[in-house]
């Protein structure tokens, strides 16, 4: 017995990280701007998978791989390898230790996908390629596996970021009362847009992130509507809608609430009457109508303005109802286009409102295609839609725009969305992936977008 374990140490100390060959690099690349694509799953003729990371780096150091030519299919979502002669999309490439070797993908999607935001491994292959990587925390930040949906606003000179339910390493239970953090605005010495985001999550117990949330209730905090409001002496309030949620999606209280920069968290203003059926939710944006600011609330067209004041925000009597003009259609195909959520800002650019949504019993995915819109006025009317993003049987839902990343006057607008098997149907879930945060980018002087343009 003492022989036998011996060998076992002996075949230890020879496969240890210590002995281990340097991995085979594959880099993916976009075809059109040569910027590595994440998100690109290359598999083996054995089922063995691997996801590049955001950097579209895959690092193989498999052991039965090396010094042999490998076939690995490759698919990404909204991008297609060309065919070969029986049909297979892939490549062959000899799996040399210490190798590299370069992957372009053609795309489809108009819009790019740049990184993933959240989750954990978001370049774990670039760190095992002993490559630099823009994030502070590329591996495993505040512990946060998964993160549902996001909102943000500009507070005290930060950009202020919300997530719904987060999953966390040690259980299948997470954070169910709202993720927060903060980052810096790339014109304040943040990551270009471009880059990435450096997190800086609101932390709890066990170095997990808190429950920013608390409301009372059981079951998950959900929030929505965030923004800054000023109030009559000119001091400015950081305000949101809040909902308690049981069983599936359903919602038993509704209110607004304020985040408290002491305690970091959001404290309840006030609970509305099960009699109140509109409220301000969604995503708001600021309008002047008549010289005079307001906040219209939309997810993704709008149905509620307020005065611009923290005392509208809380006085129900003030809410007006919206009713846009809209009817949706596919500008290549003539269908007709059913939106579910997205957001709307004013683009310097286009010199247009601007839509990014998700379409709900879309072809590809039921709720996996992202569409873009533009109209003169954010009432509409809202009619022609350009598809932009295309996620095949799988979720991207809540696409939120981001208008202070826009660059060269808009010129190249940023959206992120959460991409999740949820409502897919797709029991297969991509590792790390799933239900987390991607970022894309979508250049505005695109030919192919200009059909959408309002008359």
């Amino acid at each position: 017995m003492k022989t036998v374990a011996l060998a076992w140490t002996l075949l230890g100390l020879l496969w240890s990280p210590a002995h281990a060959e340097e991995p085979f690099v594959i880099q993916t690349v976009d075809a059109a701007t040569k910027r590595g694509v994440p998100l690109v799953e290359l598999k083996t003729v054995h089922e063995t998978r691997y996801v590049s990371d955001s950097a579209g780096r895959v690092a193989i150091d498999d052991p039965e791989l090396f010094h042999q030519e490998i076939y690995f299919h490759v698919r990404s979502h909204g991008y297609e390898f060309p065919k070969d002669g029986f049909g297979f999309r892939g490549v062959r490439l000899k799996v040399v230790p210490g190798g590299e070797a370069t992957i372009e993908l053609p795309r489809i999607n108009l819009a790019e996908r740049l990184y993933r935001v959240t989750g954990a491994g978001i370049y774990d292959h670039s760190i095992r390629a002993k490559q630099e990587t823009p994030l502070a925390e590329p591996l495993l930040n505040a512990q946060v596996f998964g993160s549902d949906s996001v909102l943000t606003a500009i507070w005290k000179g930060k950009l202020f970021w919300i997530w719904g339910d987060t999953n966390r390493p040690n259980y299948p239970l997470g954070n169910f009362k709202t993720t927060a953090a903060v980052s810096d605005l790339p014109a304040d010495g943040g990551l270009a847009p471009e880059v990435g985001v450096d997190l800086h999550y609101f932390i709890g117990d066990k170095r997990f992130v808190k429950g920013v949330a608390p409301m009372p209730g059981e079951g998950p905090t959900w929030l929505s509507g965030l923004a800054v409001l000023p109030d009559a002496k000119g001091e400015e309030h950081l305000v949101a809608h809040f909902v308690k949620v049981k069983g599936f999606l359903d919602v038993y209280r509704s209110g607004l609430c304020e985040w408290d920069d002491e305690t970091q968290e959001f404290r309840e203003v006030l609970v509305f009457p099960k009699s109140q059926k509109l409220t301000p939710e969604g995503h708001p944006f600021p309008e002047t109508i008549e010289g005079k600011p307001y906040l219209t609330f939309a997810d993704p067209l709008p149905t509620l303005r307020i005065p611009a004041t923290y005392e509208a925000w809380k006085d129900p009597s003030q809410y007006q109802v919206l009713s846009p003009e809209e009817d949706f259609h596919d500008v290549v195909t003539g269908d007709a286009v059913e939106p579910h959520r997205g957001t709307i800002y004013w683009n310097e650019h286009r010199q247009r409102w601007i839509m990014i949504f998700t379409e709900t019993g879309g072809k590809a995915s039921q709720l996996g295609e992202v569409w873009y819109a533009e109209a003169a006025s954010p009432m509409g009317p809202w009619k022609r839609c350009v598809r932009i993003v295309t996620h095949d049987r799988y979720s991207f839902y809540n696409p939120k725009q981001h208008p202070y990343f826009t660059k060269t006057d808009g010129r190249y607008l940023y959206f992120e969305g959460t991409y999740t098997a949820t409502f897919s149907g797709n029991s297969d879930k991509t590792p790390k992936y799933d239900y987390n945060q991607m970022m894309y980018r979508l250049d505005l002087d695109d030919p192919r977008l200009a059909p959408a343009r309002a008359e």
